[in-house]
């Protein structure tokens, strides 16, 4: 299921599949980055509490195992957690990487080195992004975390 609205943006979920796992999760946090201050939340409390008990797993880890459980989903792994990842809703999907990248700026979940850039083949890609309306890039991210989870 993809919930992008034109041609470019389900385009861009295939180039954004097509990364890496790790730069996928560098992109995801850039994004974030570039969206958080005009998220406000509007999903429902069952949906933040699902995504908010998978974090609260995730945070439980040790750090080097919270960078593998978030590769495990983006991979598409048969683990516990894609797994449970894979049964959540599309918004409780998006709710789950909004609190990791909370999680991350508060240090409670493994953060990206200071040092690391995204790269260089990401720079177009990156820039269509950042040529959208706050809508879409927010539609583009739930298509693109939409797939992830082990199926």
């Amino acid at each position: 299921m993809t919930f992008t609205t034109n041609e470019t943006a389900r385009k861009s979920v295939e180039q954004f599949r097509r990364f890496d796992v790790d730069t996928q999760l560098g992109l995801l946090w850039y994004g974030y980055l570039d969206i958080k201050d005009n998220l406000t939340p509007t999903n429902q409390p069952s949906v933040q509490e699902t995504a908010a008990a998978l974090v609260d797993q995730i945070e439980a880890m040790p750090k080097e195992q919270q960078l593998q459980a978030q590769r495990d989903i983006v991979a598409c792994a048969n683990t516990d957690i894609s797994r449970t990842y894979n049964a959540l809703s599309s918004s409780a999907k998006l709710d789950v990487w909004l609190r990791l990248a909370q999680g991350m700026e508060q240090g409670t979940i493994i953060q990206i080195p200071s040092d690391y850039q995204l790269p260089s083949e990401t720079d177009n890609f990156v820039n269509t992004i950042k040529g959208w309306e706050f809508e879409q890039r927010v539609d583009f991210l739930r298509s693109a975390v939409f797939e992830m989870g082990a199926k």
